[in-house]
């Protein structure tokens, strides 16, 4: 990508994401193939009298670490590791991975193991962006492999991006401040609402929102951001619903997957594909088969699949929800080592009833 382009990005998420001030320590986590944007942001910090610390991972390093490495070495925790979610202010990842099938061949129990031995790490992560001490934020540089996913030229793909991010505006900052401002109305609307139901093809859904809280994602979290979530009440959610979209996780593509949910709890699973996958996911453990967020995608800049939850989750038109961690600034209360996002297209034959009102109708906000 060429050089503007890259620092324009830098420069919004330096100051408009992670809000960068002097004295913080910040991590930047990527790989070779995001140098570009890696050394805008660590210039940037620098400039901000910030403390970077930089973490480049080489490609195929997870996939002989999960081959290769004992038990022992499995769920062991390095210093490495542990700086972002423990001791950093402000953490960006940036996704560029150049072969998002990697891990396809690795046993799932291995994996498993591992993420179990860091859910208390996670949960740190969890709590100290909650208490509003770690400034997090999740960006994807685009590679050949993304691209791929997408069905795009590389070319198309940067485009994409850039206008997912919002940053084709000529000001993308006061862009993705208008965007919380309509997310901010929508909040506000729900606040004191009880109880939600979707109804969509092979989709009949209920669960209660009560007391929780819904979150603006407007480019602080994610970026591209654009969406509004929530933790619903645990044992709440009950029915079935059908995700519309392949769901890509821990290098398997999972499709047409389908939940039944009693007590909050699910209690059937199948899918097309790799359905022995989404099992061995939903027995990690127990909070695994519980949903630990339920959102809104509202970013219409998003219109298609491409293949990548960071874009696909933000479609304006669509719900997601995680089968796993919740987030605790929503009062969620659910733990687990998963957090699987799983889409469901809202924009055709579809209606979203929160306490007897249309709230949504084929993808349309009406509130």
């Amino acid at each position: 990508m060429t050089d503007p382009r890259v620092t324009k990005w830098a420069q919004v998420l330096v100051d408009y994401s992670l809000a960068v001030q002097p004295e913080q320590l910040v991590v930047i986590n990527g790989t070779p193939l995001a140098a570009p944007l890696i050394r805008a942001v660590y210039r940037l910090v620098l400039e901000r009298g910030a403390h970077p610390v930089v973490q480049v991972t080489l490609p195929g390093l997870a996939e002989e670490f999960y081959k290769t490495a004992n038990e022992r070495q499995l769920t062991f925790i390095t210093p490495d590791e542990r700086i972002g979610p423990e001791q950093a202010d402000a953490l960006l990842r940036i996704l560029s991975e150049s072969n998002t099938r990697a891990l396809t061949g690795i046993d799932p129990a291995r994996q498993q193991l591992a993420q179990r031995a860091r859910t208390e790490l996670r949960q740190t992560y969890l709590e100290r962006a909650a208490e509003g001490k770690l400034n997090w934020c999740v960006t994807l540089y685009p590679t050949e492999a993304y691209a791929q996913d997408a069905e795009m030229s590389l070319a198309e793909y940067e485009e994409f991006v850039l206008r997912a991010c919002l940053l084709d505006r000529e000001d993308p900052v006061a862009a993705w401040q208008e965007q919380a401002r309509e997310q901010a109305r929508l909040i506000a609307w729900l606040a004191d609402k009880r109880e939600v139901h979707v109804r969509a093809p092979d989709t009949d859904l209920r669960l209660s929102i009560a007391g929780r809280r819904f979150v603006s994602a407007d480019g602080r979290r994610n970026f591209p951001d654009g969406e509004i979530f929530t933790g619903p009440i645990e044992d709440s959610v009950e029915g079935t619903i059908r995700f519309s979209y392949p769901s890509m996780v821990q290098g398997r593509r999972v499709e047409d997957i389908r939940l039944w949910f009693e007590g909050g709890r699910v209690v059937k699973a199948t899918a097309a594909r790799n359905e022995e996958f989404l099992h061995a996911m939903l027995e990690t453990d127990e909070g695994a088969r519980y949903v630990g967020e339920f959102a809104f995608g509202l970013n219409r800049a998003i219109t298609r699949f491409t293949g990548n939850i960071l874009f696909d989750e933000k479609i304006g038109g669509t719900l997601h929800l995680a089968i796993g961690a919740g987030y605790p600034e929503t009062g969620s209360r659910n733990r687990s080592a998963v957090h699987w996002d799983m889409i469901c297209d809202l924009r055709h034959q579809s209606e979203v009833w929160i306490d007897g009102q249309l709230f949504m109708k084929d993808g349309e906000i009406l509130i």
